[in-house]
């Protein structure tokens, strides 16, 4: 007896053996199963999509939760203002979709379900009230530059957000009852954004006020970036729970 006890006292000093941080909890939103309409930049026609049922993520990932997975070493620390930013009620920024995939894999070992970004459609989905249903623009083989207009004019109107952080539920309730989708921080998506080559996707859907194409690694969308259109503010997650 005295031999086991000092077996697991020393296991539990061992490096990388020691208790690790509580797996956070996780409330979700069920999300019915519907038809989703949507049409991404360069785009030359809009997508209708059916959607199967899942849950999601009432709010994002927080600065704490995201910090517990970068102290059991399975997610990289974050750069500059971001670094040790650890608030249990603001959203985790500066993520890049790598973050976001090592974050949902993290997370996954630690409750024993599996958790993964969500594809674009479902986000919309998701989103209910809060996405913005805009008009299609169609190409026009005559003249591409009314393409090019149009999407200028749309971008023109959308505006800037305010790179202020806010509380959870600081953007409000979507219909479909999520916390803050659509406000100020991005979420990352699985869908590529246009065709994979050879089955690499390196640019992803970021999906917020409007859709944004980002390469994977990106963790600053403003200085740090080449995306389509108006760059997103603030780059964060959401997680789909599969089963």
């Amino acid at each position: 007896m005295k031999t086991r006890s000092l077996v697991l006292l020393g296991t539990l000093l061992l490096p990388g053996c020691g208790p690790t941080t509580p797996a956070p909890q996780v409330a979700l939103v069920d999300i019915p199963a519907g038809t989703v309409r949507y049409q991404l930049p360069g785009a030359a026609t809009p997508v209708a999509e059916r959607i199967d049922g899942f849950a999601i993520m009432r709010r994002q990932v927080s600065q704490a939760e995201y910090a517990a997975c970068v102290a059991d070493g399975a997610c990289a620390a974050l750069d500059g203002p971001a670094r040790g930013t650890v608030a249990a009620d603001l959203p985790a920024v500066g993520l890049s979709w790598l973050d976001a995939g090592a974050y949902a894999a993290w997370l996954s070992r630690r409750r024993g379900e599996r958790y993964r970004l969500p594809r674009y459609g479902e986000w919309v989905l998701a989103a209910g009230s809060a996405y913005e249903d805009e008009a299609p623009i169609v190409d026009d083989p005559r003249d591409p530059s009314r393409r090019w207009l149009a999407e200028y004019e749309r971008e023109a109107r959308r505006g800037v957000p305010s790179a202020q952080l806010l509380r959870f539920g600081g953007y409000g309730e979507s219909s479909s009852g999520l916390l803050d989708v659509a406000g100020n921080v991005w979420e990352w998506t699985d869908s590529c954004f246009g065709p994979a080559l050879g089955g690499f996707c390196g640019i992803r859907v970021a999906a917020g006020r409007h859709p944004s194409g980002l390469s994977d690694f990106v963790r600053d969308p403003v200085g740090g970036a080449c995306s389509t259109g108006t760059p997103p503010t603030h780059l964060g997650l959401r997680l789909v729970r599969e089963g």
